[in-house]
């Protein structure tokens, strides 16, 4: 990981040169959980200026030779200005986005993906919230001199973005959900920033014990990689339940 994590710095400084303020590292790579079979790499790299679409493209080719070598589901990254960072603008502008879903597209037309991928994105508010907690720089000033406090109304609405449809998708990724869902209650009840495995650990200790196989079962997928198997009855229950909680926590 290190040396990946080198690679992608370097690729940030060759490309971006006196643009760039910094780069950094959030998720599981820094929450302690990171497993190569499952996990990304999530990256927020932060410049002065808007970059040109010359430059876009230079970058995006050394970020995908990077995530080709990046073991689970690679690199995920944002570059965003400074402007946007401190004080912190929700839903938060991104200059350029990047995961492995994004690859094919990327691959396919190029120009039309340095085009046409920039925007606003809900969840870097739940990103730099980690990031502010727990996160790593890999290069630039201190992360607290870059980013600003990201406030609890705009934290609650992003990761209410994230999970608000759990009651129709859970069975379409219940590992994730499951382990989301049980972290968002935890911020909410306990004011806490969990990554998904501790969301998970917090929920066996928190929430009725039959929801207790499906935890575990998500847990053991999360962490160690193995194909478990759900029951979708009590996992279309749990999504209710848990949105319900949410809910009842928001108000």
């Amino acid at each position: 990981m290190k040396e990946l994590l080198l690679q992608f710095t370097t690729l940030s400084r060759d490309c971006f040169g006196q643009n760039l303020v910094g780069v950094y590292l959030h998720g599981s790579a820094v929450m302690g959980c990171y497993n190569p079979q499952k996990s990304d790499l999530d990256l927020i790299v932060v410049v002065q200026d808007p970059p040109t679409d010359d430059i876009k493209r230079k970058f995006m080719d050394g970020v995908v030779a990077v995530h080709e070598k990046t073991p689970g589901k690679g690199i995920e990254m944002s570059v965003v200005t400074r402007d946007v960072c401190d004080p912190f603008v929700y839903p938060t502008p991104f200059q350029l986005h990047f995961s492995g879903g994004h690859l094919d597209w990327y691959r396919r037309d190029p120009e039309d993906y340095i085009q046409n991928m920039r925007g606003t994105d809900k969840d870097l508010a739940a990103h730099c919230t980690v990031l502010r907690a727990r996160g790593q720089c890999l290069y630039g000033p201190p992360i607290e001199e870059v980013f600003g406090e990201v406030s609890a109304a705009d934290y609650i609405d992003s990761l209410w973005y994230d999970v608000g449809g759990a009651a129709t998708e859970i069975l379409e990724d219940p590992m994730y959900l499951t382990l989301n869902l049980a972290r968002v209650l935890a911020y909410l009840e306990d004011d806490s920033v969990l990554s998904k495995e501790e969301g998970g650990h917090w929920a066996l200790h928190h929430l009725p014990k039959n929801y207790h196989p499906l935890l575990e079962a998500a847990l053991e997928e999360y962490t160690e990689g193995k194909n478990v198997s759900y029951d979708p009855d009590l996992a279309l229950a749990y999504a209710n339940d848990m949105l319900i909680r949410i809910r009842s926590a928001i108000q």
